[in-house]
């Protein structure tokens, strides 16, 4: 049965169409506008009416679930605000299904140039959310040491999911998270002396 739309977006045949990108990048499969309408039987004109691209559509699908799985925590502190949101992205990509639509991103990123510039603002989208964390409880942390904080959490993340040497597990990324708000803390107060 086809999913009807009409003029104005509907929630269902969006929710389609998001499923069936991130289900086509899932399985390995060639990610093309006929196959996600296919997928999501719907019109390709409905996903041209919604989206200026595929590319958008796969961006707009991966930014959600990571959205969904780590949400901004507010603990009251640098080191619970860090843990929580950094545990639930490691436990979102500790999922077979989302690890596979991640790994399937980059699969197509290296084929195709628009798909590189998906992933290139998925991944600064990400980065944003650690800064936003670490600018809320050391605004004064030098950009460097907030640069390198963010490259340790996401270069765990995908060497563990690309490479497959050791699982990728809420337990690490929060273990991850606590040494690296310890990490920031201690170049905070070195900043401080210095200047004293």
């Amino acid at each position: 049965m086809r999913v009807h739309t009409g003029r104005r977006r509907n929630d269902q045949a969006r929710q389609a169409i998001l499923t069936a990108a991130t289900e086509l990048l899932a399985a390995g499969e060639p990610v093309t506008l006929t196959a996600i309408a296919g997928r999501a039987r719907v019109g390709k004109q409905t996903i041209y009416r919604w989206w200026p691209s595929k590319g958008a559509v796969v961006l707009e699908a991966m930014a959600e679930r990571a959205r969904e799985t780590a949400p901004a925590a507010s603990t009251g502190s640098l080191e619970g605000d860090l843990e929580a949101f950094v545990a639930a992205t490691f436990a979102a990509a500790s999922d077979p299904a989302y690890a596979a639509t991640l790994r399937g991103i980059v699969g197509e990123a290296l084929r195709d140039e628009h798909a590189a510039s998906v992933l290139a603002e998925f991944t600064a989208d990400q980065r944003e959310q650690v800064y936003l964390v670490v600018e809320r409880w050391l605004p004064e942390v030098a950009e460097v040491a907030a640069d390198l904080a963010v490259d340790q959490i996401h270069g765990v993340l995908w060497y563990r999911l690309l490479i497959g040497h050791a699982p990728v597990e809420a337990d690490t990324g929060g273990q991850l998270a606590r040494d690296i708000a310890a990490q920031l803390r201690r170049s905070t107060s070195g900043t401080q002396a210095k200047r004293a």
